[in-house]
């Protein structure tokens, strides 16, 4: 009887045993298939790194700058190579920015940081900054305060109040008003503008589905892009020298992730 009552504890124990381990294994699998469709779904989406230039000349001197141009600082190419050591695990599969000086060289210097093999840079003249028209090379106090004035607002080098222009006028009133207020009558419309950056996005989209794309543009022309492809989402926060913006596209869906982030400068 002993015997008996032994065999059958023991029989009780293995089968205890194989229920575990085949409970186990659904688990396993239904793991295993939840980090595959997640990597999946990474690889499906295009993530976009949108950078403005390193600090430049007429930065410096608060002179305005849109398609006039003015090479970067010794300041502007260590934010540069900065980002690009922030950003030096990051595969790029393309890279795009103008033929404008500061935005090419931008670009150059963070890719020249990247541990990848690194593609050649596609110019486009919608990352361009906006064209100012005669206010180009001109002092920011003479092209913004007259705008600004407008509504009781006044420009200082903090920009301090620029948000409350963008919260009265939007993006686009603020380019007309310029374009309205521009003595030679060559500054571009918010239309203008818009065209130009929707036909250099088409472009990036086309090249690319998924993967890593850099771009380098400029301080007026990424909010106007954000505008373009996430509505709403910019609300006149600061687009600093440096800073990098990350856009992810899928299913022909843009979403912002984030937005003039200057982590990698602090602390340089």
């Amino acid at each position: 009887m002993k015997q008996k009552m032994i065999l059958l504890g023991a029989f009780l124990l293995l089968l205890l045993a194989a229920c575990a381990s085949n409970s186990d294994t659904p688990s396993n699998e239904s793991s295993a298939d939840s980090e595959e469709a997640t990597e999946q779904e990474q690889q499906d989406e295009l993530v976009i790194y949108l950078v403005r230039h390193g600090k430049t000349w007429f930065n410096t001197t608060g002179q305005v700058q849109g398609f006039a141009d003015s090479q970067l600082t010794d300041e502007g190419k260590e934010q540069a190579s900065i980002v690009g050591k922030g950003l030096s695990d990051i595969e790029f599969i393309s890279a795009y920015s103008s033929d404008l000086g500061r935005q090419r060289n931008t670009a150059k210097l963070i890719l020249t940081e990247n541990d990848s093999d690194t593609p050649e840079i596609i110019e486009h003249d919608g990352f361009k900054e906006w064209n100012y028209g005669g206010f180009e090379g001109k002092t920011n106090e003479e092209m913004w305060n007259p705008i600004m004035n407008s509504y009781d607002l006044e420009f200082d080098e903090e920009w301090s109040e620029y948000g409350e222009l963008v919260d009265i006028l939007g993006d686009d009133g603020i380019a007309d008003a310029i374009a309205e207020h521009d003595p030679l009558d060559a500054a571009e419309t918010y239309d203008e503008i818009t065209d130009r950056g929707k036909e250099a996005m088409d472009l990036v989209v086309e090249n690319d589905q998924s993967g890593n794309v850099l771009i380098v543009s400029s301080g007026s022309m990424i909010p106007t892009l954000l505008e373009i492809l996430v509505p709403g989402e910019y609300q006149g926060e600061s687009i600093d020298n440096g800073s990098v913006t990350i856009l992810k596209y899928k299913d022909g869906e843009y979403t912002l992730e984030t937005l003039g982030d200057t982590s990698y400068l602090e602390g340089n």
